[in-house]
């Protein structure tokens, strides 16, 4: 549960709203803690937060206080060194289609964004894309009209500059950011802390399966933990939970990137953290750190889409067939194995659209791999994934059904080989203490880490299938203790 306090340099700057108890001058914050059971939403108002003003210092010590605040010290960082986004070209084509629709015709049109939310119709996605990176009340964006559509500023906008009008879009924004917090039923008093579960109803290989998400918030329940499940539309509530549990692929420049560093800049306690996406989505990364830590791993070798890659050379130092990857793939997505020049011609057209560096790794065939789930640095489940039937992945994608997955075959940890668990405790020490999962090849009782993933899957009677109710119990009540550190 939590306690929300909107800071203002005065307090008649309020008169245009509704009463509310909530409400305290930026000085009361700075010169008095206040402490409640829960951890306070701090709702940063001033109209002066510039480095080292009062406003700022409300920031700076909301965040040592353990508080919740918007905007964080970061964020005002961020907007004093000015803008520094871009829209991809789905975000330029909205926008660019809106202005024109609108008969826009300044060479600068400006927006005010109000808790991630707009009064723009078709401009939403952008607003919240903006807030997601700039997470801060208020703010007023400028766009340019005739250069692709790109953000020309982004700035806190002072509540007393706006006007009446805005203030009703603005009182609406905040009731609607921080409904569950003004509104909180009375059945959650009792819970502990609340857990948002993000996930994408829509996502075809998802991490986690509708009975797990279900068991998850099952046994979330039973430990008196409120848990819930929000999906991208509703990022804007981020602050009124606890704690993140990240349920959707992650990576970076993505939704779940930017939720993640959010959560991180509000103190919460969030699984997966920035710095392991960030360590895990990339294998060029895992690449170096494995070579940094002495961790077998396949024979690899970057290739870069300025250089000459011919097949001849790869193929003499990793030997053939060899396969190439782009560093951010998941679930078996944009892996190719090359036999021959002619298809890593094709491949390299294909991959260096997506990065600007490959990976090339030696090919070793095995019938599965081990993946092992860690969290906190202790095992947590072990499970083997075998290559899809005539196919040499766990995941094959060809043919225009359903991407066919191999079977998997859960097991005891006490039963999984000892350089197995130790090589996937080594690198995922080097990654953070969060939740992981090691994919691990065994050729002659060598460990050979093949990739490790920052948002392994947790399905229903897959992961789960030896410890039942035990391993959502393990994974919720880390949040707990991590929660319980904090406060």
């Amino acid at each position: 549960m939590q306690n929300v306090i909107i800071l203002l340099d005065k307090l008649s700057e309020w008169n245009p709203f509704y009463k509310t108890k909530s409400l305290l001058t930026v000085s009361d914050y700075l010169q008095h803690n206040i402490k409640n059971d829960f951890s306070n939403v701090v709702i940063n108002l001033s109209s002066d937060l510039s480095y080292n003003s009062e406003g700022y210092y409300c920031s700076l010590l909301a965040q040592a206080r353990g508080d919740k605040i918007i905007p964080s010290v970061e964020t005002i960082n961020q907007l004093e060194a000015g803008t520094g986004i871009r829209m991809d070209n789905v975000l330029q084509k909205t926008c660019y289609q809106w202005m024109q629709k609108n008969n826009i015709s300044d060479d600068i049109f400006y927006i005010n964004i109000y808790f991630g939310m707009c009064r723009e119709k078709g401009m939403e996605k952008i607003a919240r894309y903006i807030f997601d990176n700039y997470p801060s009340p208020i703010l007023r964006v400028g766009f340019y009209n005739k250069s692709r559509n790109q953000i020309e500023s982004v700035q806190a906008l002072p509540l007393h500059q706006l006007s009446d009008e805005e203030q009703d879009y603005f009182a609406e924004s905040l009731d609607s950011f921080n409904t569950k917090i003004w509104r909180t039923p009375r059945m959650h008093k009792s819970c502990r802390y609340n857990l948002a579960i993000f996930y994408n109803p829509e996502e075809l290989l998802p991490p986690s399966d509708k009975k797990a998400l279900a068991k998850f918030l099952e046994v979330a329940k039973k430990m008196n933990i409120h848990a819930e499940l929000i999906t991208e539309d509703d990022v804007t509530r981020l602050m009124e939970f606890d704690a993140l549990f990240i349920r959707s692929t992650t990576a970076l420049n993505h939704i779940t990137y930017h939720l993640a560093q959010r959560a991180k800049q509000a103190n919460m306690v969030v699984i997966d953290d920035p710095l392991s996406i960030i360590r895990c989505t990339n294998k060029v990364y895992l690449n170096e750190l494995l070579t940094k830590e002495k961790i077998p791993q396949p024979q690899s070798r970057l290739l870069f889409k300025t250089n000459k890659n011919n097949f001849s050379t790869i193929a003499a130092e990793l030997g053939t067939p060899f396969i190439l990857k782009i560093p951010d793939g998941s679930f078996s997505h944009d892996i190719n194995k090359i036999s021959n020049e002619s298809e890593l011609k094709e491949s390299l057209n294909t991959l260096f659209q997506k990065s600007a560096i490959l990976l090339a790794q030696e090919f070793i065939p095995t019938p599965f791999d081990w993946r092992i789930g860690v969290l906190d640095n202790e095992p947590l489940f072990a499970c083997k994934y075998y290559m899809a039937k005539g196919h040499w992945q766990i995941y094959n994608h060809k043919g225009n059904g359903k991407a066919k997955c191999g079977a998997y075959e859960t097991i005891p940890i006490y039963q999984v080989p000892k350089n197995v668990l130790k090589t996937a405790l080594k690198v995922t020490s080097c990654i953070g203490n969060g939740l992981y999962g090691v994919d691990i090849k065994l050729i002659n009782d060598k460990a050979i880490v093949i990739e490790v993933n920052d948002n392994p899957s947790i399905d229903h009677e897959v992961e789960d299938a030896i410890l039942g109710d035990e391993l959502y119990y393990r994974i919720l009540n880390y949040f707990s203790r991590a929660l319980e550190y904090k406060y």
